[in-house]
């Protein structure tokens, strides 16, 4: 009986909850589990909601939500009860007359031991390409002697059957013999059918184990409709005499799937794939490495599609009962004509459909292919990167996606694979720094001018003060790294769509994997060199929320481009053209060290335990459309110039208030510093930064940079010689005079700190140790507040924000004040 059945004032016992993943996970989870019992409190006129109590709570379920979930009543339990009698004086011949159920008595342990009963019997659907196995499994189990073709279609009809099994009784439907759960042919569409209106409680995908790639497509599409599922791997025997090797426990793991060996023809791993059956109908996902739900991805435009889609359908009433709204989704992008028939019977259907359609357009317009196409070769992709993953190989079989592979052999090789990686990320930042530079310097020239021109017509006062030395000074010095950033996002963005950056992971897989994370983490470092923010973001496409969370907190030691116009400033003040090269390599080289010392800690004492695997997808190459990676790199340098409209101006603009306020005419320069806010913030905080010999400007310099990174070359810039224009600077090697006056007031300071003459020897080499660690600090501590807010967005708890922020900040003064005293034991 179903739950719906029941009137006000009755009970039941739960047997079990049917329906697709999403839905039965939410109904359990409000505690609807096998032998609770449920009372009906209150029917609404119309049917829904209808309120329950379970467990000491009331709870409230539509109709079409209660008619998901098996019960058995007192009732039903009597006449089973009556049944058994009469059946039992049948045998001892014994008339009987028939009595009224209810007059039957029944205890509390006879109610639940029938429900217990009830939950035994798991109905179980098999599914599998033409002549995978599934019909010899059928007989194998069952009994039953249907016949066994090597030709398509050989199963006409659905055949049901039964079986016992360490005390549960499976209920066996052998679905027809399909490639894919499309609309295009009979097979689809009834097995489609069966799967949804018939829902099992779990399917047994039979794959061809000597055609993996092919058969796991199949194992893909299941896995988007979210339902219960064990995979047999069929003609087992047959790999193992070709010379097939895989690793079965990380491709299960991988696909989320359980996955056991079997020969059907003999019966091999037959026992244990029912044991596996009833494992999984058991158990609640995630109990297991092996059940656990995950999503295929099929590219941020499809994605972005899914998603949108997703959130109309989600408002559907008795919709996500029957189906997977993902899989409605991908099914709609896919012109399933019958989902789009399904669609069009909603009250948003044109909505959706416009979704679909934009979705498909942007698609189209940047792969040159349908979207149908794409995500078949997403799939495809998924299966390649998780095979590889699981190190498979194969004795003589036939290769598929050849050129793919052909370029695998030599992109993704142990020997030279890591070299030519080594090489495009040279390029890309030759590339980014140099041909960066002429742009940048057009856009310097255009803030000059813009700053001359409203300090020469606008009248004298703080309005002139802040648009001059504050917005277009502040902004200014940001905004001519905007070149540099997009020309890094092109490359990024090309190696994206090109298919290679999954490469660049999976090449790196292996060193990720001893900092304690998964090579797809690699991607958001790579991406941090740029900006942290959208490197956060991007950890999105970890599935793992250990590997992510632990990826987001070492991503602030990537040297992002906000750092850059700092690390100019103060390299080519203190630093020959000789060593300039080196000290700028040497920072990025630092930052990464930080990266994987500190991820390493985490893993092993803050969150260990076993990372949740999962597959770096692997899809075919193919040429990016001009169209494709200007979108792309035009929506990243977008998020840039937000930023710089929003926090960094705002940021500005409070660091030269602070620094202008209170005014004072009377004053010097050099005294009006000393008394304005900005200046006994700096001589308060100055102590702090005594052991790593840091003068009260460059730590004011340090708390501007907690807003934007850029802002510290700006405010230092201004409080060492007034003129913003050295922050602006990208040519390193050009006029080291425009450096002189900078150069001489920080050695001043260094001098007067430490107690030394200036014409001490020793002040130079002091000053030059004091201006690395300087450097050090800033490659080290505290992300940028956008960078926390992300952290924050991202793993929705402001916990790690703060944690991000404390850790590395500490992390910056310890390391710069060991470097400096170290250093002056050798000066």
């Amino acid at each position: 009986m179903k739950l719906s059945e029941l009137h006000t004032g009755q009970t039941g016992i739960i047997v079990k909850v049917m329906g697709h993943g999403g839905f039965r996970k939410r109904v359990v989870e409000m505690g609807f589990i096998k032998g609770k019992t449920v009372e009906v409190l209150l029917n609404a006129p119309f049917k829904d909601p209808v309120k329950y109590r379970i467990m000491g709570y009331e709870v409230s379920l539509r109709h079409s939500e209660a008619d998901m979930i098996e019960v058995v009543t007192e009732h039903e339990a009597r006449q089973i009860r009556q049944q058994d009698r009469l059946e039992d004086a049948d045998q001892l011949r014994t008339v009987v007359e028939a009595s009224d159920p209810d007059d039957v008595a029944i205890t509390d342990a006879q109610l639940a031991d029938e429900a217990d009963k009830r939950h035994k019997v798991i109905n179980v659907a098999l599914v599998g390409n033409p002549n995978c196995g599934k019909t010899s499994l059928f007989n194998f189990a069952s009994g039953a002697h249907e016949r066994v073709g090597n030709y398509s279609g050989v199963t006409v009809d659905a055949k049901e059957g039964h079986a016992t099994f360490e005390g549960y009784e499976f209920n066996l439907v052998d679905l027809p013999g399909t490639y894919s759960l499309s609309a295009y042919s009979p097979e689809e569409l009834y097995v489609r059918k069966q799967l949804v209106e018939k829902t099992p409680d779990v399917v047994v995908n039979v794959i061809d184990a000597s055609n993996l790639e092919r058969n796991l497509y199949l194992t893909t599409q299941l896995i988007d409709m979210h339902i219960r599922m064990v995979v047999a791997l069929n003609m087992f025997d047959e790999t193992e005499q070709r010379g097939d090797n895989i690793n079965l426990d990380a491709l299960s793991s991988l696909f989320g799937v359980p996955m056991q060996p079997t020969v059907f023809t003999t019966g091999r791993g037959v026992k244990e794939l029912f044991h596996k059956v009833i494992e999984v109908y058991e158990a609640t996902e995630g109990a297991d490495a092996h059940f656990r739900h995950i999503h295929i991805k099929h590219g941020h435009e499809i994605e972005h599609g899914i998603a949108e889609i997703q959130d109309h359908l989600k408002k559907e009433h008795g919709l996500r009962e029957r189906y997977s709204t993902r899989y409605l989704a991908i099914k709609l992008l896919e012109n399933d004509k019958e989902v789009e028939q399904l669609v069009r019977t909603f009250p948003d259907a044109d909505e959706i459909l416009k979704h679909r359609d934009e979705a498909a357009k942007r698609v189209k317009e940047e792969t040159k292919e349908d979207s149908e196409t794409a995500i078949m070769d997403a799939k495809y992709g998924f299966i390649h990167g998780a095979l590889a993953e699981a190190g498979y190989t194969t004795g003589n079989g036939k290769d598929t996606y050849q050129l793919t592979h052909l370029l695998d052999r030599i992109l993704t090789n142990r020997f030279v694979g890591f070299p030519i990686f080594i090489a495009l990320l040279a390029l890309m930042f030759f590339v980014t720094f140099n041909l960066g530079a002429y742009p940048m310097d057009w856009i310097d020239q255009g803030v000059g001018l813009l700053g001359e021109l409203v300090g020469t017509y606008m009248p004298d006062g703080p309005v002139k003060d802040m648009l001059v030395d504050g917005i277009i000074g502040g902004v200014g010095a940001v905004i001519v790294f905007l070149p540099q950033i997009l020309i890094l996002y092109f490359f990024i963005s090309f190696m994206e769509d090109s298919g290679y950056m999954s490469r660049a992971a999976f090449i790196m897989d292996k060193l990720m994997h001893k900092m304690g994370l998964h090579g797809k983490s690699f991607i958001p470092l790579i991406m941090g060199f740029g900006c942290n923010v959208p490197a956060v973001m991007a950890t999105r496409t970890i599935e793992s929320r250990r590997s992510r969370i632990v990826t987001m907190l070492v991503l602030p030691f990537m040297s992002c481009e906000a750092r850059i116009p700092i690390y100019i400033m103060v390299i080519g003040t203190f630093f020959s053209l000789k060593m300039q090269w080196v000290i700028m390599t040497a920072l990025y080289l630092i930052g990464i060290a930080m990266a994987v010392v500190m991820s390493k800690v985490f893993t092993k004492f803050m969150m260990k335990g076993e990372d949740t695997p999962f597959v770096m997808e692997l899809p075919p190459y193919r040429f990016p459309t001009a169209k494709a990676v200007s979108r792309h790199t035009w929506e990243k340098g977008k998020q840039y110039l937000k930023k710089m409209g929003g926090i960094i101006l705002v940021s500005t603009i409070i660091v030269w208030a602070l620094g202008y306020f209170p005014h004072n005419e009377a004053l010097t320069e050099q005294q009006q510093q000393e008394q304005s806010y900005i200046g006994r913030i700096g001589q308060t905080v100055e102590p702090v930064f005594e052991l790593q010999g840091f003068s009260w400007k460059m730590d004011v310099g340090l708390l501007a940079g907690v807003g934007a990174k850029e802002i510290v070359a700006s405010t230092m810039g201004v409080l060492y010689a007034n003129d913003e224009s050295l922050a602006d600077d990208s040519e390193v090697g050009q006029g080291e005079s425009r450096y002189e006056k900078l150069h001489t007031l920080m050695v001043g300071d260094v001098a007067q700190m430490h107690g030394l003459a200036p014409s001490d020897g020793r002040v130079e080499a002091v000053a030059t140790l004091t201006a690395f660690c300087f450097l050090l600090f800033v490659l080290l501590y505290f992300p940028c507040l956008a960078t926390i807010a992300a952290i924050k967005g991202e793993t929705g708890s402001w916990k790690w924000a703060l944690f991000a922020a404390a850790y590395t900040t500490l992390t910056a003064w310890v390391v710069s004040a060991l470097v400096f005293r170290i250093g002056l034991l050798f000066i």
